[in-house]
């Protein structure tokens, strides 16, 4: 069939077929789909969707786009974990040692953060020495060894998805939802893990802002995964303010310490047992949610995650020194605290704006070639629901510079709205679709 009947059929409301799909997908990958006929195959999926058959074809022809990595070699079921991109999400770093502590294989390829939200590898590099390139060998034989292991994903592994990602981001069809669940699968897939746990965010802060978008994508997700065979299962949480209160790359990982010492703000915590709860069950550590959410609280309040972390530190090149000492982590020399104007209740927070307020202070990317500056950021003082009096600290802005550090105070500050009345609040786990 020629590529201009796929886009016809597409576009009049037809079926593809997963030979017409990886047709078209391998010839634009090798430079005989020009990008104007991909441009229109994708404005067809914005408008006419796709069926869950063709969503999971699609994924597949991306997989199929590069090399997949083969972790049959790892002994156990292997589970991982992806999170749709979140201001403050820092659950990798806990999540990965906590499971692997319960016996979980955790091979987890990772990103860097773009725009507003942070990545796990920018997070990781903020401890010095860490290597977070590895080759497959060595990540295999580190999950092998100690359990776990956090890593770049390589430029081999669906290279047509990177191809396509940036298309639409010229032509307007980025918030597709079986594109984005192609997109993401595609490379859990390719990852090569058994299981895959997935925490769809949605909010203020969150790339799907309403309940209805998140709970359509994670349900195709969750669709695509099934059809492939990889036992899938979506977390729908909140992100309708940051999660946890450090915002920027040396903080998470400081915070990320303090709740693998069994402490840490209560919402991370709740958030890391949750999703870890159903990556043990998947992995076969637990016979229920409750079952595995009572293992990995033992793990945390014993210093058995902790320690798994420093295990992992150290076997990726890092110094194992800030697992004791956060202080080691790079910090910035000015610190600002942001007053609120009035007294109240905190009522809200714009997630987005603190992102954005971590990002111009050089926390993270407005263009894949900014450089990060991994000791900066936001530190909420105060969440939604705490009270405050006039001139208390809301939250406090680590810079580089007073004069960034002002900008920032700024942002931080038209991201607090402070009330009268108690706010109603939203519950952390909103939905789990399996």
């Amino acid at each position: 069939m020629r590529v201009i009947e796929i886009i016809q059929k597409k576009r009049d409301g037809g079926e593809l077929t997963a030979a017409e799909l990886a047709e078209l997908v391998a010839g634009y990958g090798a430079g005989s789909v020009p990008d104007y006929q991909m441009a229109a195959f994708l404005m067809s999926v914005y408008f006419r969707g796709m069926t869950p058959s063709e969503t999971a074809a699609f994924t597949m022809a991306l997989v199929q786009s590069g090399k997949t990595l083969d972790l049959g070699a790892i002994r156990g079921v292997k589970v991982d974990k992806h999170s749709t991109g979140g201001v403050g999400d820092k659950t990798s770093l806990v999540l990965i040692p906590l499971v692997a502590a319960s016996g979980a294989p955790v091979a987890k390829l990772s990103g860097r953060g773009l725009g507003h939200t942070g990545g796990t590898i920018d997070k990781l590099e903020a401890i010095s020495g860490f290597r977070t390139e590895l080759s497959s060998q060595a990540f295999i034989d580190q999950v092998n060894r100690i359990g776990c292991a956090i890593a770049g994903a390589t430029t081999e592994l669906v290279p047509a998805d990177k191809k396509l990602y940036a298309l639409r981001d010229v032509t307007a069809t980025v918030d597709s939802t079986p594109l984005i669940a192609a997109s993401v699968m595609s490379k859990k897939i390719a990852g090569g893990s058994d299981a895959i746990v997935l925490d769809v965010k949605t909010g203020s802060g969150a790339f799907m802002k309403t309940m209805d978008a998140a709970r359509g994508l994670a349900q195709a997700m969750v669709q695509i995964g099934t059809q492939v065979r990889r036992k899938t299962i979506a977390v729908i949480s909140d992100m309708n303010q940051p999660l946890g209160s450090a915002v920027g790359n040396a903080l998470e990982v400081a915070e990320a310490i303090q709740t693998l010492r069994g402490s840490g703000p209560p919402d991370l915590r709740e958030l890391c047992l949750a999703l870890g709860a159903h990556m043990v069950v998947l992995a076969g550590r637990a016979q229920s949610a409750a079952n595995g959410r009572a293992i990995l609280e033992k793990l945390l309040d014993t210093g058995a995650a902790r320690a798994k972390f420093a295990e992992m530190v150290a076997a990726q090149g890092g110094d194992r020194r800030v697992v004791e000492d956060p202080t080691l982590l790079p910090s910035a020399r000015v610190r600002v605290p942001v007053e609120s104007p009035v007294a109240g209740i905190v009522g809200s927070i714009d997630a987005q704006a603190i992102g954005i307020a971590a990002m111009a202070l050089g926390a993270g990317r407005a263009t894949k070639d900014d450089v990060i500056d991994p000791g900066v950021g936001v530190v909420l003082v105060r969440k939604v629901g705490d009270p405050v009096k006039q001139g208390e600290p809301l939250a406090v802005v680590h810079a580089s510079d007073p004069g960034k550090a002002n900008e920032a105070v700024g942002r931080v500050k038209a991201a607090y709205h402070v009330a009268s009345w108690e706010p109603l609040r939203r519950p952390l786990i909103l939905e789990v679709i399996a």
